[in-house]
C-alpha cells in the first residue's frame, strides 16, 4: 500500500473540513445543544430516571451515536460526490494509487470527522448534564467501528448516486429514521412487546438497545 498517496487524500480531505468550520462543527454542536434544551428540559422534567438513569445523561449516548451515524454518510457520500460532480475525481484517479488506496483515504477522513464531532459532542452534554463512562475501551472500539462502517456505507452510496436528491435518498428515508426507532430518546421497555422486537430487530440501534452497553453513560458518582 502506498502510505503516502493515502496519507495526501487523507490530509485532503481533512483540510476541507477545516474551511467550512459553521458547517462541519458550529451546526452539530448547536444542533445537539438544542436536543439537550428541548428533549432534556421538557421531557426530563416529566421523566426523571430511565432504567436507573437520569434521562438527560441516558440520551446523551443516542445523541452521541446519531451524530455519528448521520456525519458518517454524509461525510464520505459528499467526500467522493463531490469530486465526480465537480470532475476532479480524474486527478485522484490518474494518480499513482489503488482503488483500495482510495477508499481508505476517503473512507477514513470521513471517520475520523466523524470521530471529531463525536468527542465535541460528548463533550457539549457535560455542560448540560453530569455523567460517567463506565466502560471508555469499549466506548472508543465502538465508536471506530461504528464510525468506519457507516463511512463505507456512505461512500457506496456517494458512488451509486447520480444526484444530490440521490445523495439525500437513503440517509433521510433509512438512516435518520431508524436511528430514531433505535431508543435514542426512550428505553424500549416503555414499548409494547411487537415494537420492542421491531426495534431489537433495527439495524441501527442506539443508546438503549442491548447491544451498546460500551457507550452507557450515568449521573457522575453513581454506580
Amino acid at each position: 500500500m502506498n502510505l503516502e498517496s493515502v496519507k495526501t487524500l487523507y490530509l485532503a480531505e481533512m483540510a476541507r473540513s477545516l474551511r467550512t468550520v459553521l458547517q462541519s462543527i458550529v451546526s452539530p454542536v448547536l444542533s445537539t445543544s438544542l436536543y439537550f434544551v428541548v428533549f432534556g428540559a421538557a421531557i426530563g422534567s416529566r421523566i426523571s430516571e430511565v432504567d436507573g438513569v437520569s434521562y438527560g445523561a441516558f440520551i446523551v449516548p443516542g445523541l452521541i451515536m446519531l451524530m455519528l451515524l448521520t456525519q458518517s454518510v454524509s461525510n464520505a457520500s459528499f467526500g467522493i460526490f463531490f469530486p465526480r460532480f465537480s470532475g476532479t475525481i480524474y486527478e485522484v484517479l490518474s494518480a499513482p494509487m489503488s482503488y483500495w488506496e482510495v477508499v481508505v483515504g476517503y473512507v477514513g477522513a470521513a471517520a475520523s470527522k466523524s470521530l471529531i464531532l463525536g468527542l465535541i459532542v460528548l463533550a457539549t452534554a457535560r455542560l448540560f448534564v453530569p455523567y460517567s463512562i463506565e466502560h471508555p475501551l469499549m466506548m472508543v472500539l465502538f465508536l471506530v467501528l461504528t464510525a468506519a462502517t457507516f463511512s463505507l456505507l456512505g461512500f457506496i452510496i456517494g458512488i451509486w448516486a447520480d444526484g444530490f436528491e440521490k445523495l439525500q435518498l437513503v440517509p433521510l428515508l433509512v438512516i435518520t429514521p431508524l436511528t430514531f426507532l433505535g431508543g435514542t430518546f426512550y428505553s424500549i421497555d416503555m414499548l409494547p412487546p411487537f415494537w420492542q422486537a421491531v426495534t431489537l430487530a433495527n439495524p441501527v440501534p442506539s443508546s438503549a438497545a442491548p447491544s451498546t452497553p460500551s457507550i452507557c453513560c450515568r449521573p457522575s458518582g453513581r454506580r
